[in-house]
């Protein structure tokens, strides 16, 4: 089969190469357009187009994927599929007509639950502890496309986002192959999602990662894995001697039979620091003060006045 990736982001690399290693034939990648700034590029090429070029893809990087003048191009390729992983744009039906057997897309979650821009994080976040990778046939409706095929996998307990995801696109990589080789030998039996399971999954937003003192310190720490790279976790320190002070929280473990008022510091001495949350604590093993570094507990103390007794809550 001629097939048409169009992917963006790190998750759809490793569906890239699988494909272009497999046996069908790769007319295109279609992607994000480089932004620039007075004549510099804003951020370093991506990587999916770096491999497109080194193997010698033609590359389209169309504004508006829908735009009728660029689904005439890719009319114009014929390709029998479109293949889309992390691409950022919603493709139209105008926009699937144009390749002969539509497009199917690769999510990471076990659809139809965390449909939306941010399964893995949500999943994350909601203290899941098992997701997974499904491979849709597309239709106008966001995720809702019927299921060719699902992986399962267990979320490590100290897992990060960044992590699951990496994870996640070697084993969708690996499906999407699998699957694209059963459409062209038409072996392939799509079953409905169930719309009653759906869940959402939105795009993150900066507040997500303020930290609600009153939810309980697992909910926290899942929080703080969840929230990496962007927009991390974060609470102020109402300081008794100053304005507060925006901290990004770390890696952090919990501490259980804690009774203290939610977002009061428990603990704060050596390389211990504890703050209390609506149920346990929140030891955090190294925290971010706005506008430094990242730094371990004990240096944190070393050089900030913080006591048992000072409060983390929401910013005023």
């Amino acid at each position: 089969m001629r097939l048409a990736m169009m992917g963006a982001g790190p998750f759809a690399v490793p569906t890239f190469l699988a494909l272009l290693d497999g046996r069908h034939e790769m007319t295109m990648l279609v992607t994000s357009p480089p932004r620039f700034h007075r004549g510099r590029p804003v951020a370093p090429t991506s990587s999916i187009r770096e491999t497109a070029e080194r193997r010698g893809v033609p590359i389209f990087d169309p504004e508006n994927v829908n735009s009728p003048e660029f689904q005439s191009r890719l009319a114009e390729l014929e390709a029998d599929l479109l293949v889309v992983c992390d691409y950022g744009q919603i493709l139209a039906p105008a926009a699937l007509a144009a390749s002969r057997l539509g497009g199917v897309n690769l999510h990471a979650s076990l659809l139809p639950k965390y449909r939306g821009a941010a399964p893995i994080n949500w999943a994350i976040y909601n203290g899941e502890t098992e997701t997974g990778v499904t491979v849709i046939r597309m239709t106008a409706r966001l995720d809702a496309g019927p299921c060719i095929a699902q992986s399962r996998v267990e979320i490590g307990e100290d897992e990060t986002a960044p992590e699951l995801e990496s994870r996640l696109a070697e084993i969708g990589a690996r499906l999407v192959r699998e699957s694209v080789d059963r459409l062209a030998s038409g072996e392939i039996h799509p079953l409905p999602q169930d719309p009653a399971l759906a869940t959402r999954a939105p795009r993150l937003k900066k507040s997500d990662g303020e930290i609600d003192w009153t939810r309980p310190a697992r909910a926290i720490r899942n929080q703080v894995r969840a929230m990496e790279p962007w927009p991390r976790t974060f609470s102020c320190w109402h300081r008794r001697d100053g304005r507060p002070l925006r901290i990004i929280f770390g890696p952090s473990s919990v501490v259980e039979d804690v009774s203290a008022p939610p977002g009061s510091v428990i603990e704060a001495a050596g390389d211990r620091l504890a703050i209390a949350a609506g149920r346990g604590a929140v030891a955090p093993l190294s925290l971010q003060p706005a506008g430094k570094r990242l730094m371990s507990v004990a240096e944190f103390l070393r050089g900030h006045k913080l006591r048992v007794g000072d409060r983390f809550g929401l910013e005023v």
